[in-house]
């Protein structure tokens, strides 16, 4: 199923985890939904780039967010976030272009060797952020 001209079902809900330990990652319809606003997100930063996006991680089932260690509000399990990357750019420079950018995001964070973009059910913060891997996660303000 296509959710946008370049984005489908299948690619955002894709999980090597989810097949490794067969884990049901497939969504309902009301993340479907979700799913398709984030798609619609993802042709933006794609247009912005002008390249392809790689998605390595979209929607999460609570059952696979767990069995990754995401956060328990983690958008990804609404199907409100991704983490991306291209091959035109590296992940630091993407996250700076989309700051720089009118993207309408809810949050956008620079995790080092990708770059997290989520969308919100309200109006978008536009949180920026930087995770720092010493001993846990940690985050601090804007991209550094």
């Amino acid at each position: 199923m296509q959710l946008s001209k370049n984005f489908s079902l299948a690619e955002l809900v894709a999980s090597q985890v989810a097949t490794r330990k067969g884990i049901d990652n497939a969504p309902a319809p009301a993340i479907v939904a979700n799913l398709t606003r984030l798609a619609a997100l993802l042709e933006q930063v794609r247009a912005l780039v002008g390249a392809p996006i790689i998605i390595s991680s979209g929607y999460r089932s609570p059952a696979l967010n767990k069995a990754v260690s995401g956060a328990a509000n983690s958008a990804h399990v609404l199907g409100l976030a991704a983490d991306i990357s291209t091959a035109k750019l590296a992940p630091k420079a993407l996250a700076l272009l989309i700051r720089q950018s009118d993207i309408a995001f809810d949050q956008l964070i620079y995790e080092g060797t990708w770059v997290h973009i989520a969308l919100s059910a309200g109006a978008p913060r536009r949180q920026v952020l930087t995770a720092k891997f010493a001993g846990g996660v940690s985050y601090v303000a804007g991209i550094a």
